[in-house]
């Protein structure tokens, strides 16, 4: 399933008792609709106050329950789902297609502004308003310095056992000027997969490049460290989204949820 949603209301996407997240709602309209208990494994756990455009979740299900149901499942979750959360397609996926473990790269975009007048209305939130100017020429230069396979504990909230390892294969920072004239700073961050807060602690760093606070290289310089650094903001999370998850051709899908398993020790 290809998933869009509003992160604003949510407490995140995975399940927690009494909070309200997307994983609850989605697997509670999917109950509904297929009258069975459904669990969602989903290519990334965003936090809270994140939003996705291009999330992709996996479940299994009866084949004859798929036959009877599936042509129409977009259009029935449309009438149970709460208006924040939109399932775009829904597709038979190969026998060995993970969406987790399967996904060769996840892509997130942050935005912020800068601009005097903050935000147009309509992009409040998933746009956040920031009270200094930015210097992005400076924060791009900061940014193309963590490339590649490093460990990003600085930047993580390690979890216990799990690897904070990662390629980061793009983050970028540019300038633009929206069709209503307002200037975004965007923020585009590929990796093959982002540890709990790592997206917005980057993003965290290149902003303190970005405002004079810290020299080019400071971002680059905290990998040297095994745990997170405390002096590394974090930045608000209603300006991340996740836009797209990339996977390799059917055939390699095994092989794949297999390395992926093992490089992160579970």
């Amino acid at each position: 399933m290809h998933v869009q949603y509003d992160g604003t209301a949510f407490h995140g996407w995975a399940r927690q008792p009494a909070l309200r997240t997307v994983q609850a709602e989605l697997e509670q309209g999917l109950g509904t609709v297929l009258r069975r208990p459904v669990e969602l494994t989903v290519a990334g756990r965003t936090d809270a106050g994140v939003h996705a455009t291009g999330q992709v979740v996996h479940c299994d299900v009866p084949a004859a329950l798929w036959d009877e149901q599936g042509p129409k499942l977009v259009r029935r979750l449309r009438g149970v789902l709460p208006a924040e959360v939109v399932v775009r397609s829904v597709v038979e996926a190969h026998p060995d297609f993970d969406a987790r473990f399967g996904a060769l790269a996840r892509h997130y975009v942050y935005r912020l502004t800068d601009d005097p007048a903050g935000p147009p209305p309509l992009r409040r939130s998933d746009t956040v308003a920031w009270p200094r100017t930015l210097d992005a020429g400076a924060m791009d230069l900061a940014a193309g310095l963590l490339l590649g396979q490093n460990d990003f504990a600085a930047y993580c909230k390690r979890r216990e056992g799990a690897t904070t390892v990662r390629t980061l294969l793009r983050l970028t920072v540019a300038r633009q000027r929206e069709e209503d004239g307002t200037e975004v700073v965007r923020i585009d961050a590929s990796a093959d997969a982002f540890c709990h807060s790592m997206v917005r602690s980057l993003v965290g760093g290149l902003i303190a490049v970005g405002e004079g606070r810290r020299p080019l290289d400071w971002p680059a310089g905290l990998l040297s460290r095994r745990e997170r650094a405390s002096e590394v903001p974090v930045a608000p999370a209603h300006g991340l989204a996740l836009v797209a998850v990339d996977y390799p051709p059917d055939a390699e899908l095994g092989a794949r949820t297999q390395v992926t398993r093992a490089r992160r020790g579970e």
